[in-house]
């Protein structure tokens, strides 16, 4: 059973949520992403979302922007973030990892030689923003012969056959896009989000996490209300950025907006 899997159905059990924070990799840089992992899974977190550093990261705002840019000042490559899980798993076999990233790099590097390398690393699933389902057949097969999951995002404006299809495609969890535009931006409308939940649920049994707009404890529980997994990312990298590369501040203050997210959930 995947640790992805495993995680969701260990929740499911005892009435509970899924917390996936999301930072990029080498952000500020490359030597607090171990313990900074290490620190959050303390804090709470079920499943990291580790983000492969890239050029044009379309889908991100500014504030994840600069995060990508503050990394790849530091020349962090894929190579380096598989290095960095292949760390982590030297204390840590049962946390979730996901790559989220675009793209190129894999690309690059080839989808089976990828593939490969990312499950003798630790890898768990891989989140490509860009690849759309329709050109991801090649990807999806060398994930999936190396039992990785591939995850794939929901938006809004999907419709019904498109639901369908990226259902079909996706294994691990679903990602649901919250607020139309970019990383970090507009407002929850929870209401609206959980229509949108009930339509996705007609056409898988995944689980179900929701992303973009999730800043504090407050509406960490609103969509814990009605998703299975709550995916934070933006307010999370933003502290990093307003700790100015301190490690032990990262660390207390990530930790620390996880526990209230955490604790939010579980009332």
């Amino acid at each position: 059973m995947s640790r992805i899997k495993n995680c969701f159905d260990k929740l499911k059990t005892k009435n509970r949520k899924a917390l996936i924070p999301y930072v990029t990799a080498g952000d500020p840089d490359p030597g607090i992403t171990v313990p900074l992992m290490h620190a959050m899974v303390s804090a709470g977190a079920d499943i990291i979302e580790l983000g492969v550093p890239f050029s044009d990261p379309m889908a991100d705002g500014p504030v994840i922007q600069r995060a990508a840019e503050r990394a790849l000042a530091h020349h962090v490559s894929l190579r380096d973030v598989l290095a960095m899980v292949a760390e982590f798993r030297q204390q840590d076999n049962a946390t979730p990892v996901v790559l989220m990233g675009y793209l190129n790099p894999v690309e690059v590097m080839g989808y089976a030689v990828f593939a490969e390398a990312a499950i003798q690393a630790g890898v768990d699933g891989v989140l490509t923003v860009d690849l759309p389902p329709e050109e991801a057949d090649e990807l999806v097969a060398a994930l999936k012969s190396q039992q990785l999951d591939p995850i794939f995002l929901l938006a809004p404006t999907s419709d019904d056959e498109r639901i369908k299809l990226i259902c079909a495609a996706a294994s691990g969890y679903v990602y649901y896009v919250a607020v139309k535009g970019v990383t970090g931006a507009g407002n929850l409308d929870v209401r609206a989000v959980a229509d949108k939940l009930a339509q996705i649920r007609k056409h898988t049994d995944l689980p179900v996490g929701v992303g973009f707009g999730i800043k504090d404890a407050e509406s960490a529980a609103a969509i814990a209300a009605v998703a299975d997994a709550v995916v934070a990312g933006s307010a999370l990298v933003q502290k990093i950025e307003q700790a100015a590369a301190q490690h032990d501040r990262i660390k207390t203050e990530i930790a620390g907006l996880l526990m209230q997210m955490r604790a939010g959930m579980d009332v």
